[in-house]
């Protein structure tokens, strides 16, 4: 290197691909991704190690003339606050990149090994490839508290590590999204309801001269429901082997006859099916998230949507959080003012971000040593003199002036003293600077006792969530142990939700997942009246009282997957369950929904293979044709829903049905 120093590149263990190492180009490809991981995650402490060595101690510091500005500052992500500005052109030069382009390498070389620094090292040992670093900077980077950022990235690395499949970006960002916002609930809640005062439609011009994009911004439930409807609007058209039309310019022929000209086209009114799902803590007011047809959405929207769909009247908000115990003596601190009323740093609180609080928290107290004009004092506080000093001169008929002029009493200057008195006024000076450093000190130390006294409220009130029913919730780790959790209101009102019938917004009755607890695989698909039924002995009196039935149900069947059906076309139970079980195209690392007609698979031809659970599988229309018209290719369906593919080449994918 051009300093003399010298970098040791080190091998690192390269990980076995999920599917196998190919042999011929294929294999050459794969080894070359792993390569391109490893530099990868070489190159981002390389950079990191080089923004060390440029401090921003050697920059001009803020409010000193010719430094950077204060808007430019504020704007400068917390990683690269210690390093000097000048780093990004160096960087810039060395690697080829635009200015901007070299600043975002610096801020994500220094947030990987700052903040995510177990994914840097399995983004260098090959668990992880390039792809799959956006959803971590995204999501799980940006959380505040260090120890809860280190459990969500250990939790989502051993939960890839124990996965037997392929693992797409989307599939790891939909992985990322259930975790954080389950384990972050309250960050996730705030983000949310600020994005959704964002709502709105833009428009932007497209690369093609004369055509552009129309962007909706809506919360997800909206967004489905509206994507589907338009869907079920271009079904709805007649076929007409004249109309060369995409499906893509029909949406958009759709829409802008149902937006510009409504009443006047004679497109069909049209249903739209969401699936909502929703596990019995996410019901009971627990932080486990939902779906909206796949899509993960917070606990919260999931409930008040489950329950406007039944038509039952939305949550009311949460009763007052409880005292919580402890020494009731107060502290010099505890006697200072909350600021939960509104006041200012609860105002920022709420609507910024913990980083962008940090910058502002920090504006203020350099605002408060910068020189300029004083605060108002504080209540409470202790005033002080904010006039000017008086810089008259004192008079005093026995004071002999000395004959030898001060720079500071030569003409044109601020104070000039023909009288023994000047010396009164420079110490006067001097108090009145000691009083203006006194204030600011008593300013940012009652900001400091707001920020404090913010902090004890908020761990307080979550000692007191994690005490009542939504935290003993979230905290259980099976749905019985959740119904025990909580009151018998809380279990009637699950009751009135789950015995809805269909109308309303309901298009069926809503369905009870019975799951593993510890796999999350679906085991039953089952209403209320069927799980009362399976548990009861069938007598009559049983029948009609099924709380008071204590007779011996050995005999009885169970709950399970529907029996196989005689035809080719599963019956309307059977198609539930697989759709359930299913919820995507099981081809490895296909997100795509499995259309609503159709698409259910028999992995052993029909008639020698079984219309069975065992049998079917759920694919997109593309993977439906490719697993029937593509040669070399096979696939296997165990009875638990694991499918195994394998390749002309010879590897081999394992997906597992998504766990609930």
């Amino acid at each position: 290197m051009a300093d003399g120093s010298a970098v040791q590149v080190l091998d690192a263990p390269r990980a076995t691909p999920t599917a196998g190492w190919a042999a011929g180009p294929l294999g050459a490809a794969q080894a070359a991704d792993r390569e391109v991981a490893r530099h990868t995650a070489l190159r981002a402490r390389a950079v990191a190690a080089f923004a060390a060595s440029r401090p921003a101690s050697t920059d001009r510091t803020q409010g000193e003339r010719g430094a950077m500005s204060a808007e430019r500052w504020a704007a400068r992500a917390d990683v690269l606050r210690p390093v000097s500005e000048w780093a990004t052109q160096e960087l810039a030069i060395a690697l080829g990149l635009t200015a901007q382009a070299a600043e975002g390498e610096l801020e994500r070389s220094l947030t990987l090994t700052q903040r995510l620094p177990a994914v840097l090292d399995a983004l260098e040992a090959g668990v992880l490839h390039v792809g799959h670093l956006w959803c971590l900077l995204e999501h799980v980077a940006p959380i505040a508290d260090a120890a809860l950022r280190a459990r969500v990235e250990r939790e989502l690395l051993d939960w890839l590590a124990a996965r037997r499949g392929v693992t797409t970006p989307a599939q790891l960002e939909d992985r990322v999204r259930r975790v954080v916002t389950r384990l972050n609930a309250r960050d996730a809640a705030r983000d949310l309801a600020r994005a959704l005062r964002q709502r709105g439609v833009s428009v932007r011009p497209e690369r093609t001269v004369g055509v552009s994009a129309v962007t909706v911004v809506c919360s997800t439930p909206e967004a489905q429901a509206f994507v589907r409807a338009l869907g079920a609007h271009v079904d709805a058209l007649d076929a007409d082997p004249a109309d060369a039309r995409t499906r893509g310019e029909k949406t958009v022929d759709c829409l802008l006859d149902l937006v510009l000209r409504p009443g006047e086209s004679e497109l069909p009114p049209v249903q739209v099916l969401l699936t909502v799902v929703a596990s019995v803590q996410t019901l009971l007011g627990g932080d486990h998230p939902g779906e909206v047809d796949g899509q993960v959405v917070p606990a919260e929207m999931a409930r008040q949507l489950a329950r406007a769909l039944a038509g039952l009247a939305p949550v009311g908000a949460d009763a007052p959080d409880a005292e919580v115990p402890g020494d009731t003596a107060q502290s010099p601190e505890a006697t200072e003012p909350w600021d939960c009323d509104g006041g200012p740093v609860d105002r920022a609180a709420a609507d910024l971000s913990a980083e962008a609080f940090d910058r502002w928290l920090d504006e203020l107290v350099r605002d408060a040593f910068s020189g300029d004009p004083p605060l108002e004092p504080l209540p409470g506080d202790p005033e002080w003199d904010t006039a000017l000093p008086d810089v008259g001169c004192d008079t005093d008929p026995d004071w002999e002036p000395v004959d030898h002029p001060h720079p500071e009493d030569a003409p044109g200057s601020a104070v000039s003293c023909a009288g023994p008195g000047w010396w009164a006024v420079a110490d006067r000076a001097v108090e009145d600077a000691e009083d203006a450093v006194h204030a600011a000190g008593l300013a940012l130390g009652h900001a400091h006792r707001m920020v404090t006294t913010a902090d004890r409220a908020d761990a307080a009130d979550e000692t007191a969530w994690q005490a009542g029913p939504p935290g003993r919730v979230t905290a259980a780790r099976d749905a019985v142990t959740a119904l025990a959790a909580v009151g018998e209101a809380q279990r009637a009102d699950l009751a009135a939700l789950l015995a809805a019938t269909a109308g309303g917004g309901l298009a069926d009755r809503p369905r009870i997942a019975l799951t593993d607890a510890v796999t999350g695989a679906l085991l039953a698909l089952t209403d209320l009246p069927a799980l009362r039924r399976a548990g009861t002995c069938a007598r009559p009196a049983c029948r009609r009282r099924p709380e008071t039935c204590d007779h011996d149900l050995t005999c009885r069947p169970g709950l399970g997957a529907p029996a196989p059906t005689d035809g080719y076309r599963p019956a309307a139970g059977l198609d539930r369950w697989v759709r359930a079980r299913d919820r995507r195209c099981r081809f490895p690392g296909c997100r795509r929904r499995i259309p609503a007609a159709g698409e259910l698979d028999h992995l052993r031809p029909w008639p020698t293979g079984e219309t069975s659970a065992a049998n079917l599988a759920g694919f997109c229309t593309t993977h439906h044709r490719g697993k029937h018209q593509a040669p070399g290719w096979r696939y296997d369906l165990r009875s638990d829903g694991t499918l195994t593919v394998t390749t002309p080449t010879g590897l081999t994918a394992v997906g597992e049905p998504p766990p609930y």
